[in-house]
């Protein structure tokens, strides 16, 4: 277990999860909006230089809303390419602003940044100088327990991050959600950590975290860093690599060894 401040410490070494139960991890960039990215021609060159691994293409339109004082107010419509693997485990996302990169089967910190670093030099190549600058950089891990280790919650994770769902009387929680938002120092980056009991078939995020037959425990963790910078591949991939260490030493910090042990962990 790391005892220590999450936000400061040194990052623990990786203890691999045989059993782990992280559903989904997704790294995203964030650029000025390029209208042009809706052009299937535009976006050839981008496909072609990922197509090997990313071989089936999944156009999607997709509708998004803000919120104004007249209410929720739907936004122009845009297509999102989607790019996914042979297994359909993984998925790349192009949008008019915006490159991501998730997958439901990770297996190793430097797997996941191995497969991100290609996909940035592929935009790099494929829409420069129309790609230059950042506007944001983020990366989520989501764990979800179900079952005997939600009756277990109490031997798996600190007492902080259990809360009221380790209760007498947690059969009567319908749903329990904290957030918690921190700022690291100097640096400006910012976690969101979410966690607690969610219903069967409900989701509190449908883009990220699917329904599931039973209620469930989550803790997804978000680290992101919103600030406008030069496209420096050398540089997303030193962010990518810090965030989820960091993430990583929080998640380390919110469980215990019986957490590490019961998913297959060796300590």
């Amino acid at each position: 277990m790391v005892n220590t401040n999450p936000f400061i410490a040194q990052p623990p070494k990786e203890v691999p999860l045989q059993n782990a139960p992280l559903i989904r991890v997704i790294a995203q960039v964030i650029f000025p909006c390029i209208l042009s990215m809706e052009d299937k021609e535009f976006v050839r060159v981008f496909q072609e230089a990922i197509r090997e691994n990313y071989p089936y293409l999944q156009p999607e339109q997709t509708q998004g809303f803000v919120f104004s004082p007249q209410g929720v107010v739907p936004t122009v419509p845009q297509i999102t390419w989607r790019f996914v693997d042979k297994t359909e485990t993984w998925r790349v996302s192009l949008a008019p602003n915006f490159l991501a990169l998730e997958t439901t089967v990770y297996s190793s910190r430097s797997d996941f940044l191995e497969r991100l670093e290609s996909l940035l030099i592929a935009l790099k190549k494929s829409f420069h100088p129309n790609i230059d600058i950042i506007e944001r950089f983020g990366m989520r891990y989501i764990d979800r327990l179900v079952g005997q280790n939600i009756d277990d919650l109490s031997s798996l994770v600190k007492p902080e991050i259990a809360g009221i769902a380790t209760a007498g009387f947690r059969e009567y929680i319908h749903q329990n959600i904290n957030q918690s938002l921190f700022i690291i120092p100097d640096g400006g980056e910012q976690i969101i950590a979410r966690w607690g009991l969610v219903p069967a078939d409900t989701t509190f995020d449908p883009a990220a975290i699917e329904p599931f037959a039973e209620s469930s425990w989550i803790l997804d963790l978000d680290m992101s860093l919103s600030k406008k910078r030069d496209f420096s591949v050398e540089a997303l991939m030193n962010e990518a690599k810090q965030f989820s260490e960091r993430i990583y030493t929080f998640f380390r910090w919110a469980v215990t060894d019986e957490f590490l042990r019961r998913f297959g962990g060796e300590l």
